[in-house]
């Protein structure tokens, strides 16, 4: 694994919302620190309710985990484009965040620990 990303499992339970709707809770969060960038809480798949979830074209490449795909959240009020993204075949040194989802939070996505 790169020197600046560690993997670490959050100990308690995570929500993800958007426009008020709850998306998904975990109790198998995974937070991802690289560099100095802030770090970002992964959900397990099987935890998010994917039916709010709308695959997307997007793709982007990091040398450091591999090729990501995303997906835009489509609620009753919007869309939010791009919003969520996941490797689906990562890296060896980051395959812990496989069958993962992370969030971009802003106005509209909350990512907490209750």
């Amino acid at each position: 694994m790169a020197d600046h990303i560690r993997i670490r499992r959050k100990p308690g339970t995570w929500t993800v919302r958007s426009g008020g709707a709850i998306l998904g809770e975990t109790t198998g969060a995974l937070e991802l620190s690289e560099g100095d960038l802030a770090p970002v809480i992964y959900f397990p798949r099987d935890d998010i309710a994917m039916a709010f979830l709308d695959r997307t074209d997007k793709t982007t490449h990091c040398p450091h985990k591999g090729d990501a795909n995303y997906y835009s959240i489509v609620n009753k009020s919007s869309v939010t484009e791009n919003a969520v993204w996941t490797y689906e075949n990562p890296l060896d040194a980051v395959a812990a965040i496989k069958n993962h989802l992370a969030f971009s939070i802003g106005e509209s996505i909350k990512v907490e620990q209750v």
